[in-house]
């Protein structure tokens, strides 16, 4: 399965490495498609594959990190 969300930081998480946190964490693949980090705050478009199960293990906790916003990315949206 493959999952497409953005990820908004806030000031505190900017400079968190969440994303090398949520690869260790669980066995997915993380692919960076876009992302646009100032000293407040971050965007990142986020792709992320691995086993079903596993990638909606790997989005909840991403939701339940603090000041870690996650939304869902329309499908073919960053595609290219």
């Amino acid at each position: 399965m493959k999952l497409r969300v953005y990820l908004n930081f806030d000031k505190k998480t900017v400079t968190e490495p969440v994303i090398w946190k949520l690869a260790k964490a669980f066995d997915v693949i993380t692919n960076i498609r876009t992302a646009e980090v100032k000293a407040d705050m971050g965007l990142v478009g986020l792709e992320i594959e691995g086993e079903a199960d596993v990638v909606d293990a790997a989005v909840k906790w991403l939701e339940a990190q603090d000041g870690v916003h996650v939304e869902p990315i329309e499908q073919n949206v960053i595609e290219g």
